[in-house]
């Protein structure tokens, strides 16, 4: 394990952090069934002794539950909280048996003063706006958010997801602080524009899902480890038809790791530190193993040669498939009824349409434009919002 873990900066407004974050959604939604409360309020301390003091959930993990395992780990130690940089996120709402992206004023408020009292904490240190709601001005959602902080209930604001053109907008009303977006070696995109745009503004980059959801791990082999609710399971990228491909940019990484003595995975997040101090990896883990050796990589040094070979393999046609899931009629009406509503499949769906609404038979999409998903099959037919 390093022997201490650095501090940076994020962003422009004094927000300081531990170099690396700890992504906490899957200790208790995600990758299968919550795991124990104890132990990970055990992880959660654990990492907070080592120097990991940058911790992030968000209001839609179990939906609530995550926020809930945080506040109980803070509350559980004799000045932990003043130890942390706390962030959580807003934007999805389940109301009428509906899930929906939302950022209106009244609804930031209320998600705000919830997440507030789950965390059982007077302010948050940074406050993601989730998904952008793409029918609410991104210009209204900031301000307020602005409010917030002018009273005191959140410290820094955050966007995830969200586009170049968004951010500079949402910039013009109060600073960003930080913008976390996916950025790895198998998730590239976001190189073109919005890292430039976010370094041009003076923003914070916090990558999520550096590991490539645990692909760099293990490679291929990491399917056979995914139980039962692990929305891995439904990636386009981990399945049959493009895992093969995939595994031969796990083989390469593999190979440059073995000569560099450590792991696929402490190369990866090495590689995503050496993108530079603006840039701060959230990796998720639900065991200490795994921690500290994630924790290892902030003492992999990569020569300017290094990276140009890891980037050289590490190419746009070197990952076969989406980031997120096509929706299929049979998968949508497995998990989309009334009765039995798997909210980990919901939230991709979330990812990709504006709104869904459950109804006994059919569900109906209200459509905005993200990633690749512009439609989706109800009954064999398609429904139109």
């Amino acid at each position: 394990m390093a022997a201490a873990v650095k501090r940076i900066k994020l962003g422009s407004q004094g927000l300081e952090v531990s170099a690396q974050g700890l992504g906490c959604m899957g200790m208790s939604f995600g990758y299968g069934p919550p795991k124990p409360e104890s132990d990970m309020i055990t992880l959660i301390h654990h990492a907070i002794d080592t120097g990991v003091t940058f911790l992030d959930t968000s209001d839609i993990y179990g939906p609530h539950t995550n926020e809930i395992l945080l506040g109980k780990a803070l509350k559980a130690g004799s000045g932990l909280r003043e130890k942390v940089e706390l962030a959580t996120k807003f934007a999805s709402s389940f109301q009428d048996g509906k899930i929906e992206v939302r950022g209106d004023p009244v609804y930031v408020r209320a998600a705000c003063e919830a997440s507030l009292k789950r965390l059982q904490l007077d302010c948050v240190d940074l406050y993601y706006q989730h998904r952008i709601d793409t029918n609410v001005p991104i210009e209204v959602t900031t301000g307020e958010l602005k409010k917030l902080v002018e009273e005191g209930k959140i410290k820094y604001i955050g966007l995830s997801e969200a586009s170049a053109s968004t951010i500079r907008r949402a910039h013009a009303v109060h600073p960003v602080t930080a913008v976390q977006l996916e950025w790895s070696l198998w998730s590239r995109d976001v190189e073109e524009e919005i890292v430039p745009t976010c370094r041009e503004l003076g923003i914070g980059i916090v990558s999520y899902s550096p590991l490539g959801r645990g692909f760099f791990s293990s490679g291929p082999k990491l399917v056979e480890s995914f139980s039962e609710g692990d929305y891995r399971k439904h990636l386009p990228r981990f399945q049959p038809e493009n895992l093969d491909h995939n595994g031969q940019l796990f083989e390469r990484v593999n190979e440059i790791a073995a000569r560099k003595q450590c792991t696929p995975s402490q190369l990866a997040l090495a590689w995503v530190h050496h993108q530079g101090d603006d840039v701060c990896p959230i990796p998720g883990t639900t065991k200490i193993e795994n921690f500290n050796q994630n924790v290892g990589a902030l003492s992999i040094k990569l020569s300017p040669e290094e990276m140009d070979e890891l980037e050289s393999i590490a190419t746009a046609d070197a990952v076969k498939g989406d980031r997120y899931m096509p929706l299929k009629c049979s998968e949508i009406m497995e998990v989309c009824t009334p009765s039995k509503v798997n909210k980990c499949l919901c939230y991709l769906i979330q990812l990709c349409y504006k709104k869904v609404v459950f109804l006994s038979s059919v569900v109906i999409c209200n459509f905005t434009k993200y990633n690749l998903f512009e439609r989706a099959i109800c009954d064999h037919e398609l429904i139109e919002g």
